[in-house]
């Protein structure tokens, strides 16, 4: 299925911010009148599907995480908001998306993660991403995210660039899908096997929306003046309900003491000759046929949007935000390959 794209965006190099030629100076131009038209910021992150993006880039076992970010998402933000030798952090890192992208672009990076089972498999790609001579440094730590404070060294403080990450969506998602006798089974789908509900997953909205404005306060904590902190959400629907997760996280950035600066869209599907060719799941898919069968004109899901807040700064900061378009024991045990990565300080290369 393929939809107009109702600004019709050309693509977008992912790599590098772009001008706003409609009013001649750049999307990050504070002197903009109130009363000007927004311009919206569109990310081409999908002109090559998930599977392309991270064949041979990641090991193969990171299809298994339920809900991935794509790599030329985090690709773009590190490239949009910081220079070689940032600090990059994500506190819910999963398979290491964000800390594999920072890496590979001499950036270096440290990521948390509460389930054992992800941060391993992250552990595994940064260690593939040096064999393929990304030069960063990344560490990760396995444990719960809204007590930064107390997982990460102090010394981090003031000391983060950029802040890269997304809140989970449910306890399962689409996952992966297999045909079979009885028809077509999912699999993959969830963040555990559902008896550790610790995860943020297992919160309803409300509950979620906490959790992540507590992760969010970490966050501003170790954020250096001027720091920038990018969030993907997107809406989803439970019986038959639109859930606004993005005005959830929006409103828990501003609790959290962030000030939101951009809203930006981050594609999920392909731009074709002024068209967006979608990349949807088989349940998205089979969802979308059943809704127009009923009479609900329901769409594909096209994109995520990206929010990106600020750790206000009165003294300013010469980088703004260009929104262009062996198993540890227990939570909060630094995963087995290494330790923090705290700039200044050598690290060896992960074995």
């Amino acid at each position: 299925m393929t939809a107009v794209a109702e600004h019709n965006p050309p693509p977008i190099d992912p790599h590098h911010p772009t001008e706003d030629t409609r009013h001649g100076h750049r999307r990050d131009d504070r002197t903009r009148r109130v009363d000007e038209p927004q311009s919206l910021s569109v990310w081409a992150t999908a002109q090559q599907t998930g599977p392309v993006q991270r064949r041979g880039r990641y090991v193969p076992e990171s299809v298994k995480h339920p809900a991935r970010m794509l790599p030329a998402i985090a690709a773009h933000a590190v490239h949009a908001y910081t220079q070689p030798g940032d600090l990059v952090l994500d506190p819910m890192c999963g398979i290491g998306t964000t800390l594999v992208e920072a890496i590979h672009a001499g950036r270096d990076a440290i990521g948390v993660e509460y389930e054992a089972r992800w941060s391993n498999i992250a552990d595994t790609n940064i260690t593939h991403a040096h064999t393929q001579g990304a030069t960063g440094r990344a560490s990760v730590v396995r444990g719960d995210a809204t007590r930064l404070a107390s997982l990460l060294p102090a010394a981090l403080t003031g000391q983060v660039a950029l802040v890269v990450t997304s809140p989970p969506y449910g306890p399962t998602v689409h996952g992966l899908v297999r045909p079979g006798e009885h028809g077509v089974a999912k699999f993959d789908n969830a963040y555990n096997d559902g008896t550790d509900r610790g995860n943020l997953a297992y919160r309803d909205l409300t509950g979620l929306a906490d959790g992540f404005e507590q992760i969010l306060r970490g966050c501003a904590a170790l954020l250096r003046p001027g720091g920038t902190i990018v969030v993907t959400a997107r809406p989803w629907r439970k019986n038959g309900q639109l859930v606004d997760l993005p005005s959830a996280v929006i409103a828990a950035g501003v609790r959290a003491g962030l000030t939101p600066t951009e809203r930006c869209v981050a594609l999920l599907a392909a731009v074709r000759d002024g068209h967006l060719v979608a990349r949807p799941s088989f349940f998205q898919l089979q969802a979308v046929r059943k809704a127009r069968a009923g009479g609900t004109p329901l769409h594909l899901i096209t994109h995520e949007d990206v929010l990106i807040f600020r750790r206000p700064s009165s003294s300013g900061s010469s980088r703004e935000p260009k929104c262009s378009h062996g198993e540890p024991e227990g939570p909060g045990a630094p995963s087995s390959h290494v330790g923090p990565c705290v700039p200044g300080e050598p690290e060896e290369p992960l074995a």
